[in-house]
């Protein structure tokens, strides 16, 4: 049977083959183009949500703005459970070891979604009282907690999605995903027409969590009976917890899942800050974030492509293939970073004037946009340097270095900054801590040294 391009390259690399540098750069794009595909849909579908809501008025879009970074962290704790998972099963399949990949997933599936039935339960239990302690004021918080609810409720199946398109990207196979988020964009805007009208903010939640669980069933269906490297259809094996296994996926995920929840702890710190500057700079806030990811969730695409492509070399024990990998997808996220950023400058008014009426709103954001577009390219070196420390397996160190900067630089800057220069200024507090954190990061990758001491899993596979 003919094989793709892609896989091709992919057994090549796994079997110690050489690549040319165009070959490198053709697999580096192979892979990336997929998932910034599968990242923009994700945006496409946040800014379509908040649009159709910013029609409802400013309290509506301040309602979702407030507990926007709370979805974030629980959602993203959810998220970075698995991807310790995820990594060791990049590294399997690096290694040709794809019954110890189906091994790990079968394991990933039960515990992940075990932990996602907590964190659901404990936030139903806090959708009261969570805007308040946020700050929003009685009508906001209302509407704010009708939302945070309907999307608390699907969180486990949302945790599906999380896990089984990691496990195809660290198969290699970005084009699943990516084709599943654009069919997860087109649902929510056909859902949003039927529960907005109806229900406003609790109808947004509810038309994205129908939109994202039809997604998550879907993408489990295909890993589980489809993926060529995963599939558990016509391999059948037993649930045997490996608490080596469970250990190493530890290793790799706590200390993302701590860096995530104080990252977001942060965040939430920052939208009090900005809470106490009124609602329109709350919702301006918001909307400025949504915008603003039209130019970095392409870097996380890439990113995706450079976790896989890093673990599955590590896997396979190629060092040269490694650094070659690595120093590739920085130039590329930059490059295309840099460029957004420049689109984003010139288009924030027009962008702004699609997204809300309120002529104070825009203005606000569009200020902050401007602001943030010089920050782009050494945000776009954070990303893709962090993912490719998380292909390695190396999360404590960048996980300290991304706390370090938004805790030491952003919040005590912002808090500053907002009483001199008022919303403006948080935005200001954001562009200097990302220029730093991405001046570290890439300080770190030139200094980093390769080793395979802490490989322990693979190190216990090969005793035996």
């Amino acid at each position: 049977m003919k094989i793709s391009k892609k896989e091709d390259l992919l057994e090549r690399m796994r079997g110690g083959g050489n690549l040319l540098r165009s070959e490198k750069l053709n697999l580096v794009m192979l892979l990336s183009l997929p998932a910034m595909m599968g990242q923009l849909s994700i945006i496409a579908m946040q800014y379509i949500d908040a649009m159709m809501v910013g029609q409802l008025g400013a309290q509506a879009s301040a309602a979702i703005g407030v507990v926007s970074t709370s979805t974030w962290l629980f959602g993203g704790v959810c998220g970075t459970l698995a991807s310790g998972f995820c990594v060791l099963v990049a590294h399997r399949i690096g290694a040709g070891d794809r019954d110890g990949a189906r091994a790990i997933l079968r394991q990933a599936l039960l515990l992940c979604f075990g932990f996602a039935l907590l964190v659901s339960a404990l936030c139903v239990g806090m959708h009261r009282f969570l805007p308040v302690w946020l700050g929003a004021d009685a009508d906001v918080a209302s509407l704010a907690s009708g939302y945070f609810l309907v999307w608390s409720l699907t969180l486990p199946v949302m945790q599906l999605m999380y896990l089984s398109n990691g496990m195809l990207r660290s198969s290699g196979n970005m084009l699943v995903p990516g084709v599943l988020g654009v069919a997860m964009m087109l649902l929510d805007v056909l859902f949003n027409r039927m529960f907005i009208p109806r229900w406003g903010v609790a109808g947004a939640a509810l038309a994205t969590s129908l939109a994202g669980g039809s997604v998550s069933l879907t993408s489990l269906a295909y890993l589980l009976l489809r993926s060529k490297d995963l599939r558990l259809w016509g391999h059948p094996g037993r649930l045997r917890f490996d608490m080596n296994i469970i250990r190493d996926s530890l290793s790799i995920s706590a200390p993302m899942v701590v860096e995530h929840t104080v990252f977001c702890a942060a965040q939430i710190a920052s939208t009090i800050i900005v809470a106490g500057l009124g609602t329109v700079a709350i919702a301006a806030n918001a909307f400025g974030i949504v915008v603003e990811s039209l130019c970095y969730m392409p870097g996380y695409g890439i990113g995706e492509a450079a976790t896989t492509l890093i673990g599955q070399s590590y896997g396979a024990r190629r060092i040269d293939l490694i650094r070659s990998f690595s120093r590739l997808t920085i130039v590329v996220g930059v490059a295309v970073m840099t460029l957004l950023a420049v689109v984003m400058y010139v288009y924030a008014p027009d962008l702004m004037a699609l997204m809300t009426p309120d002529p104070e709103v825009q203005a606000q954001s569009v200020i902050a946009l401007r602001i943030e577009a010089f920050a782009e390219p050494m945000y776009a070196a954070s990303i893709v340097t962090y993912c490719v420390f998380v292909g390695l397996g190396d999360t404590l160190v960048p996980s300290i270095m991304n706390l370090s900067t938004i805790w030491l630089v952003r919040i005590p800057l912002a808090w500053v900054l907002s009483r001199t220069m008022g919303f403006p200024g948080v935005w200001v507090a954001m562009a200097v801590e990302l220029t730093v954190r991405g001046t570290i990061f890439l300080t770190r990758m030139r200094l980093k040294k390769i080793s395979y001491k802490d490989n322990k899993v693979e190190n216990r596979r090969n005793r035996k």
